[in-house]
């Protein structure tokens, strides 16, 4: 056999690692969310909890290994060296894939990337043998069935799960409240009871069908009398919660969350493992029945892959060391934490705080229909029913760092998406855990009163985008897996290798962008953890911008100079991108800021609001500039005089003297020669008075050009507002550290 194939197979099995990993990066979300958003314990305690659920899964891995040996596409039509190449482009593109939605933040499923990716590539490699056969039928290769069924179950757990977890947590926040100790009291086994008898339930059903451990007789007779069984599995369980919260004084609800993150983790290990490492078992039996069929004397190259249709029991070493992949991802993968992140801050309680996503016209316009609706239904409610409602629905104040959202929205979480998964699969419908996980955490927090006016165009837009990311899985992985399907069949040993350096590439910038983001964050984050931190964060930001915005001004007025289109065009979308930077900073993060700071220093506050303010200001101004510029030079319109670019130029020389000054104090630390930034400011001023006066009096002798006296003067009249609000931006810096300095000579003193 060509040593081709053994390096395939040893490919497949490193992209499998590497799918491991990216994988339960992005499928973590499913059984950590409620757990983290919660905080029903310390992390490390739901990471050990979730670990279990994901080794006991991993060894109770059910016999679904077919899906990627026969679920799409049917092998019997592939020979050996066709199919190899089919599931190397399946590998390529999981990876790839995963590891973009991972970079984002995003959630997406799994088994849609799977199974669209094995379509993609099994059309490529069909229309390839039909070309090379000069003809055939696209049907006798492709199982289609299997493509709409899940499309179908796409749109049915979406809408199920959001309805479900909307509708429960409704009722269940009416019985207990934000204040739910006391009811708890009573109703608290009861509840317990119920949960854990779904949870059981959906551990039986959904985590352990099909396993190599529990035999095939124990869940025929478990499905024969599954009344019966879930009857005393809710006396047992009640019983044992009861026992728990009233003797021994437990918290049962921490057990209830728990318990359910180890049995989403169980069901997403022992379901989902095929998704990561599915194609390259089906890749080692493929390598397996060729080098039997080579021993034999036979022709690989005309070895049809009728034997992947049989049934198969994966190898529990292959299963172990899978398990243990994805447990050191759960723990040490960085982009898990960022997915599980995006689904707490959509299902978070409070308004305040940074959110992830801005508006768009389509929430907006839900959140009014959802106003008027609620207009309507208020004003056919009685008086006292309402305001029965409304207390049950007022939140509770907890003092210092609290949950994302509390115990009794976390175990409906758990319970709504436990038995729906557990109900989806004993009617064979193919539904998702990413899909039906989210929807439900979306629809509970909606019900839960948790998208209030302040944040509900933010939250639906967030959720919308993760949706939306989830119809363009299917698409983005069946085009993409059938672009390099097809570039490996043309390609070759060439397409490969470079398919895998693409990989390695993709690999590191993804990892430095994600790096990047998490530094930003993290940057931010240290504006509320004390007043040196404040300070800090600040006086970096001011010095990032006032650095980006000469460079930005003094590069257009270069630009125009000498006409060069091109860097007017780069600098003008710079200054756009500023622009909108500090209109969203301005917009929707300096008050939540102020919320979140934990120092309680007015003077230092408000010196950060003017800050952002001022800077917004400039921003404006310098895309006023840099995008009338450009215009003017896209439409080729003349250029400026002599007279009139060194005007431009000794302008630009004072603003750079005056930004150089201002960059050196803040380096030293040292304000105490501010006065000469005021000098420069009055010297700028004055000059800018002087050139206006010049180049009226062009324009009244027709000495300039209607467009380039209109441009001219603009610049000026920009210039100005640039001078003025930098004066501004650097008084407010100056005595932000000055408030500070005096505040801490003031402790010393005490």
């Amino acid at each position: 056999m060509d040593l081709i194939y053994l390096v395939i197979l040893l490919i497949l099995l490193v992209l499998a690692v590497l799918d491991l990993t990216v994988g339960v990066a992005n499928d973590a979300v499913n059984f950590l969310n409620s757990s983290v958003g919660s905080k029903v314990a310390p992390l490390w305690v739901i990471l050990t909890v979730a670990s279990i659920g994901v080794m006991l899964g991993t060894l109770f891995s059910s016999g679904m290994m077919e899906i990627a040996r026969s679920g799409v596409f049917h092998p019997n039509m592939f020979t050996f060296p066709k199919i190899m190449m089919l599931f190397l482009a399946v590998m390529i593109t999981d990876v790839i894939l995963l590891d973009i939605f991972n970079t984002l933040g995003l959630p997406t499923s799994t088994t849609v990337s799977l199974v669209f990716e094995l379509l993609g590539a099994a059309v490529a490699v069909s229309l390839y043998i039909m070309w090379e056969n000069n003809g055939g039928n696209l049907a006798d290769y492709i199982n289609t069935s299997k493509a709409l069924a899940i499309i179908s179950g796409i749109l049915i757990s979406v809408v199920i799960a959001f309805i479900s977890g909307s509708v429960i947590m409704y009722f269940s926040r009416l019985i207990f409240s934000f204040n739910y100790k006391k009811s708890f009291k009573y109703f608290g086994a009861l509840w317990g009871g119920f949960a854990l008898t779904a949870i059981t339930y959906f551990i039986v059903f959904k985590g352990l069908k099909g396993s190599a451990i529990v035999s095939e007789d124990l869940l025929q007779y478990l499905s024969n009398n599954m009344g019966k069984a879930l009857f005393y599995a809710f006396i047992v369980w009640t019983l044992l919660m009861a026992l728990l919260q009233h003797l021994f004084k437990v918290n049962i609800l921490k057990v209830i969350v728990l318990m359910g993150t180890m049995a989403l983790a169980l069901a997403f290990a022992s379901n989902d493992l095929v998704n990561f490492i599915g194609v390259f078992m089906a890749g080692l039996s493929s390598y397996q029945i060729a080098s039997e069929v080579t021993i034999a004397g036979g022709n690989i190259e005309t070895l049809f892959m009728d034997k992947l249709k049989e049934p198969v029991v994966a190898d529990w070493r292959y299963l172990l060391g899978a398990g243990i992949i994805m447990v050191l991802a759960l723990w040490f993968s960085k982009k898990a934490r960022t997915v599980t992140e995006t689904e707490v801050n959509l299902a978070r309680q409070t308004d305040g705080g940074m959110e992830k996503f801005s508006s768009s016209p389509l929430s907006r316009s839900i959140v009014r229909a959802a106003v008027d609706i609620n207009r309507v239904l208020r004003d056919y409610t009685p008086p006292k029913v309402r305001k029965a409602i409304n207390r049950r629905f007022t939140p509770a104040k907890v003092e210092g760092n609290s949950a994302s959202f509390d115990l009794i929205r976390a175990s409906v979480n758990l319970t709504i998406a436990a038995l729906l998964i557990s109900l989806g699969t004993s009617l064979k419908l193919p539904l998702s855990t990413t899909y039906v996980s989210f929807m439900v955490a979306m629809g509970s927090s909606l019900a839960d009163r948790a998208w209030g006016r302040e944040s509900a165009v933010y939250r639906i837009n967030g959720v919308l985008t993760v949706i939306a990311g989830w119809f363009f899985t299917a698409l983005i992985a069946f085009s993409i897996a059938f672009f390099i399907g097809l570039l490996l069949m043309w390609g070759g040993k060439i397409a490969m290798v470079a398919l895998l350096a693409l990989i390695v590439f993709i690999f590191i910038k993804s990892s430095e962008a994600h790096h990047k983001r998490k530094e930003k964050e993290k940057i931010n984050s240290s504006l509320l953890e004390d007043e040196k931190g404040i300070i800090k964060a600040c006086t970096s930001e001011v010095k990032n911008a006032v650095e980006k915005m000469l460079n930005i001004y003094q590069q257009n007025i270069q630009g125009l100079t000498t006409e060069d289109r091109h860097l007017l065009r780069r600098i003008s979308r710079e200054a756009d991108d500023l622009y909108m930077s500090y209109k969203n900073k301005r917009t929707y993060e300096v008050v939540p800021t102020i919320q979140a700071i934990a120092v309680n220093e007015l003077d230092i506050e408000q010196e950060y609001v003017q800050v952002v303010d001022y800077t917004y200001e400039i921003a404006k101004a310098l895309k006023t500039i840099t995008s009338e510029s450009y215009r003017h030079i896209d439409n080729n319109h003349k250029g400026f005089s002599d007279e009139q670019e060194n005007e431009l130029r000794e302008i630009c020389k004072n603003v750079i003297e005056m930004y150089e000054k201002f960059i050196d104090m803040m380096n030293r630390h040292d304000y105490s020669s501010f006065d000469t930034l005021l000098t420069y400011r009055e010297n700028i001023l004055e000059q800018c008075a002087k050139l206006t006066k010049k180049q009226i009096k062009r324009v009244k002798a027709n000495e300039s050009g209607t467009r380039s006296s209109i441009l001219f003067l603009n610049i000026l009249n920009e210039t100005k507002t640039i001078v003025l609000q930098s004066i501004n931006l650097m008084k407010s810096q100056k005595n932000m550290i000055l408030s500070s300095k005096k505040t801490a000579n003031a402790l010393q003193k005490v």
